[in-house]
């Protein structure tokens, strides 16, 4: 089995573009939690069942959180792997500035 650490553009933009969503951002926290019925959840908010429906939606497009059915719900589960391979993309871009930065410090400090 071959495990998939780089994401893909498309993957990335998925991502970033769910997470670009409070609610989003919070259902994600939430079922990373625990997992919780999209009933659960849509208790939660200040909206429509079917709109928390779309923005678990969205999360699973992105691959952030998965459903699975147990009886008359289904049950959805945040996707901590996802986070990570997302978090392990920022950090190679904060080493890319924090690169940058030191060189331009050190121009700075050669002047």
């Amino acid at each position: 089995m071959v495990v998939q650490t780089e994401l893909t553009d498309d993957e990335v933009d998925r991502i970033f573009r769910a997470l670009a969503d409070a609610t989003r951002r919070d259902i994600l926290r939430r079922t990373l939690a625990g997992e919780a019925t999209v009933s659960q959840l849509a208790a939660a908010y200040d909206m429509s069942f079917a709109a928390v429906q779309k923005h678990v939606a969205v999360l699973e497009g992105a691959g952030l959180v998965t459903k699975h059915p147990q009886g008359r719900e289904r049950i959805v589960r945040g996707d901590p792997e996802r986070i990570r391979r997302a978090q392990a993309l920022l950090d190679r871009f904060e080493q890319i500035w924090r690169g940058r930065i030191a060189r331009l410090d050190d121009l700075l400090t050669e002047e």
